[in-house]
């Protein structure tokens, strides 16, 4: 890494303030993702029309507890609720409600969880019933952007290889890269350095360096990329009310390369549409 690295205590972080961790710190990581990756593979069973988002929430916060750990979003900045449920044409934070879900809903449920002060965190998409062909498509294109972004995680090359493997392969699919948010940083706080862009140019931003941890979790869109924040000042909306899907992945770099904390431990990340 061509960075100087300045420490803050124990804590070592580059130029830019990414923060790098320890070999041994990868193990608290290892089982908080598990954790966040099976309560995403639990809940899947439940989805299906005329169930409430609000129901799904429950069942996630019960799991979450129940294994010993802490649901971040609850309480957040005053987010209400303990997952994000975030239906069709809904980007991202969307709040868990009364709402029914009908037949050919697309959601993305995004979990969180705190396990021994590590937070995992990762998000998927499903499908209330059967989905319309052009929302089976874009939760595919959603998912092979997902993984290309990831295949660009290693030391040496820059946070701009990943945006830019992301964004060439979703606008070659003609759908838009949402600019508004993106991944972050992460490990013993909530979000933390760096910003993790979706799009950009290869070569720019900072290098990669092993103990580095972050998201990647690329936001689609079938429409143009712009959104807006609805009264409750979470939920994000496509403007033109097209349809969004995200998946997201919680990632370390390794010597050689990355590992994956958000795996799903029955194979069920990508859904069977």
């Amino acid at each position: 890494m061509d960075e100087p690295v300045r420490t803050h205590g124990a804590e070592k972080r580059t130029r830019e303030g990414i923060r790098l961790y320890d070999p041994a710190d990868f193990d608290g990581m290892r089982a908080a993702g598990r954790l966040a990756a099976e309560c995403l593979d639990l809940i899947g069973q439940y989805i299906q029309p005329g169930v409430r988002t609000e129901e799904l929430d429950e069942i996630c916060h019960d799991f979450i507890l129940a294994n010993g750990a802490t649901p971040a979003p609850l309480g957040y900045r005053g987010f209400p609720k303990s997952i994000c449920t975030s239906i069709n044409h809904v980007v991202c934070h969307g709040i868990p409600g009364p709402k029914a879900l009908k037949d050919g809903d697309v959601l993305n449920i995004d979990v969180t969880v705190i396990l021994d002060g590590w937070y995992g965190d990762s998000s998927r998409m499903y499908a209330a019933g059967t989905p319309s062909r052009k929302a089976a498509r874009l939760i595919e294109v959603t998912h092979e952007s997902l993984m290309l972004g990831i295949a660009e995680v290693r030391p040496g090359n820059h946070f701009g290889d990943i945006g830019a493997a992301i964004q060439t392969y979703a606008e070659s699919e003609r759908c838009s890269v949402v600019r508004d948010f993106c991944g972050h940083g992460l490990g013993r706080v909530f979000h933390d350095a760096p910003n993790v862009l979706h799009y950009g140019r290869r070569g720019e931003g900072a290098e990669l360096a092993p103990g580095m941890f972050f998201t990647i979790e690329p936001m689609i869109n079938l429409g143009a990329p712009q959104t807006k924040t609805l009264a409750d000042n979470w939920t994000a909306v496509t403007r033109d009310r097209s349809l969004s899907a995200q998946f997201e992945h919680s990632i370390g770099v390794t010597e050689e390369g990355c590992e994956i904390f958000t795996l799903s431990p029955k194979g069920l990340f990508f859904p069977k549409l």
